[in-house]
């Protein structure tokens, strides 16, 4: 890939929008500069037929904790894929991984989050503005990666307008669980057509308390299982295995209260600045972010390898006292991510260009990525990720009937693993993408309509290339029903190509625990799928549901194989036919409002029940459970107050070799008590999380049996607005 090549196109790029946008411009007699306005979905903010979220700045004030997916995991039909608090991706209707797309500012986020659950989503909620929340396939307008869903996190860091004075927050807050510390600031600010954004970040914590043992019940039965059928097969070893088990419940008392490598400390900021005319903008900003956390869980599957090594030479190494302490030591440092990630993002935007365009927009992220995994104070195994990922877009308005949007995407991506947990090949990825989508009305009815191509190609080293060409196509209906009501239908057919990892993985993986067999003869799956959502509300009250049936072709699934590979069971990559049926639905109503002050109540559920196409076992993995949620919430002028109750049900509808998962409650609660001295508000609060101290185990997390979520915790903090 020309990096440099690809900066200088894309500043000259700029540079022309820049001109474009200053041709005769000037300030209006009161010195103020228009603002343009971007929207995130061309044919509406929220996606119209598409059943769609929107975390807010009010919102995200509530729920940014920790990680992206644990910041939009308690939305209905999406959750948290959760690798502690270093790590978490969004699972959006039980797909997850490659077929869901985390992008910041409609630009992939470049990382590696994708290849695997220990790999952190390298945006910190803590400063970003907005999340949009895209739920079901996305391919029509952001590529085969957003199969089942787009989580679209809006930074702000490329300012669109000149406030009229430097204005900003800063966010300092602290949890006794873990002792974390966290830090944040935000600042805008400008003069004249020039506007500038400055934010940055700290987060601190060490290993986080549980309520009980780290491992689960059902992970220690198996291990108690399997243990006594090793000592049938070999009576020989019977002392050497019983001094096992009891080094395991030794590890597991240690493992009691806390879970070791939870901590994580990660910093990171950005700057970015625009030039702004009448007609449009051009901008720029850099972001760094310098992250080290832990892997729980990770540790386990090494520890018990290094046992078996132990056990094998026990008699050799008996009398070695200072090695096995030495042993002992390494086996109490669990993993280490040491990530580093600089980014460059332009963006350009121009109103009324040519004809019966009204808007076009550019927008190109450049990435250099790279962490490293470190056990026992050494370094294992680096991934980096070069790429760069380009989009434009051009609105038009009637062109006959309808108004939309044309757009051209491309990528680039050189992918390397290089150490002892290899899992792939360096692969080198190129991706184009060319798309519609428009709407228009049909008297009271609305009607949309797009089409997308998309040609994907890996390079793998040592390996034989594999293209795709994959097309996307959907319908929706928009039906106004009565003053209150509307309805939506929509169908679309999508497609994605297979990812690296998933053609060309031939390794153990420790993060999931299994050894990874990828498939390069996959082809590409594809998904028809139908959802219905009925919405409506007053001044009072809001409700929508939505019901969505998907009938996956050739769905890539991880299959247990029932072989060992260095002690690691085999998972091959494979496809089948699969099914998606699921619900969703929420509601909200006033219950009391007098002068300024309110009392709102909130309720939700949903579910997903999908299957494969095969015999015998045809549980899909890792599929979230039933869940039902109920909010109450207070706001006044100074005072606001809310809580919130989640019970997540049992999941025991579980694939091969995959464990079931228990119940449990998530009790939250926040108050926050506001001031205002001056142009500036000051808000204090006092938040809980996991009240009753649950034993929360996410069936989404593949190490759920290894690392549950954190327990009790209470946070305190304050954020100044000026």
């Amino acid at each position: 890939m020309k990096l440099k090549h690809q900066v200088i196109w894309a500043a000259m790029s700029c540079l022309a929008f820049a001109a474009i946008a200053q041709d005769g411009s000037s300030e209006d007699d009161s010195g103020v500069i228009e603002e343009v306005v971007v929207k995130a979905h061309p044919l509406g903010q929220d996606g119209l037929a598409q059943p769609s979220d929107v975390l807010d700045a009010d919102e995200l004030e509530l729920k940014a904790v920790d990680n992206i997916g644990a910041t939009v995991g308690t939305t209905p039909g999406v959750h948290n894929s959760s690798y502690g608090v270093g790590a978490g991706r969004p699972v959006i209707h039980g797909l997850s991984r490659a077929r869901v797309r985390v992008m910041a500012d409609q630009i992939d986020t470049l990382d590696v989050s994708v290849s695997s659950e220990d790999h952190a989503v390298t945006v910190d909620p803590i400063v970003v503005e907005r999340i949009e929340i895209l739920k079901g396939s996305s391919t029509l307008l952001y590529g085969s990666g957003a199969i089942g869903g787009v989580i679209d996190i809006q930074t702000g860091r490329i300012p669109n307008e000149v406030p009229q004075r430097v204005e900003g927050t800063i966010d300092v807050r602290g949890t006794d669980n873990g002792n974390g510390v966290n830090g944040s600031f935000r600042l805008n600010g400008g003069q004249e057509n020039l506007a500038w954004h400055i934010d940055a970040f700290s987060r601190e914590a060490e290993d986080y308390d549980i309520p009980g043992l780290a491992e689960s019940a059902y992970q220690i039965a198996a291990e108690e299982e399997e243990a006594h059928h090793d000592e049938h097969d070999d009576h020989e070893h019977e002392h050497e295995d019983a001094d096992h088990h009891e080094e395991e419940e030794e590890h597991g008392e240690e493992a009691h209260g806390y879970l070791p490598g939870s901590g994580v400390l990660s910093r990171g900021g950005s700057v970015g600045f625009s030039v702004i005319g009448e007609r449009g903008f051009t901008g720029v900003s850099v972001s760094r972010l310098d992250s080290e956390y832990g892997i729980p869980g990770h540790s386990h599957a090494h520890h018990d390898h290094g046992h078996h090594d132990e056990e094998e030479h026990h008699d050799e190494e008996e009398h070695h006292e200072e090695e096995e302490e030495l042993h002992h030591e390494e086996e109490e440092m669990p993993p280490v991510v040491d990530l580093l990630q600089t980014r460059i993002d332009l963006e350009a935007g121009l109103v009324d260009p040519f004809g019966a365009f009204e808007n076009l927009n550019f927008r190109l992220g450049i990435n250099d990525y790279e962490h490293a995994e470190n056990e026992a104070g050494e370094v294992g195994t680096i991934f980096t990720n070069n790429a760069w990922e380009a989009r434009a877009q051009l609105t038009h308005g009637l062109m006959g009937s309808w108004s939309g949007t044309f757009g051209l995407q491309f990528g680039d991506r050189e992918f390397s693993v290089v150490g002892e947990e290899a899992a792939t090949p360096p692969v080198d990825t190129s991706s184009f993408g060319l798309f519609w989508a428009g709407e228009r009305s049909l008297g009271d009815l609305g009607l949309e309509a797009g089409l997308r191509y998309d040609r994907v190609k890996h390079n793998p080293h040592g390996h034989s290339s594999r293209g795709f060409n994959t097309a996307s196509a959907s319908i929706g209906l928009i039906m106004p029903l009565n003053e209150s009501w509307s309805g939506t239908l929509l169908a679309d057919l999508s497609s994605r190509a297979p990812v690296g990892e998933e053609l060309f993985s031939d390794s153990p993986h420790p993060g999931t625990g299994v050894f990874e067999v990828g498939d390069p003869e996959l082809d590409h799956e594809s998904a028809r799928n139908l959802s219905a959502t009925l919405s409506g509300g007053a001044e009072r009250w809001s409700l929508s549901g939505t019901f969505y049936y998907t009938l996956f072709s050739d769905f890539i699934y991880q299959a247990a194989t029932g072989e060992e590979r260095e002690e690691f069971e085999v998972y091959l990559y494979s496809q089948a036919d699969a099914t998606f049926p699921g619900f969703e639905m929420e509601g909200r109503m006033t219950v009391a409002e007098w002068g300024d002050r309110r009392l709102e109540l909130g309720a939700f559920f949903d579910t997903v029940s999908p299957t494969l196409d095969i015999s015998g076992n045809d549980n899909v993995p890792l599929i979230p459970p039933d869940r039902i949620g109920l909010n109450l919430a207070f706001t006044s002028d100074r005072l606001r107050a809310n809580v919130e109750y989640i019970r997540a049900s049992e999941q025991d509808d579980v694939a091969e070799l995959e464990l079931p998962s228990d119940s449990y409650a998530d009790l939250r609660a926040r108050i926050a008590w506001r001031v205002r001295p001056g142009d500036r508000s000051v808000d204090l609060f006092l938040a809980g999380r996991n009240l009753t101290d649950d034993e929360q185990r996410l069936h989404t997390s593949v190490v759920k049996d290894l690392a549950p979520q954190p327990g009790r915790t209470v946070e305190a903090g304050m954020r100044l607005r000026f």
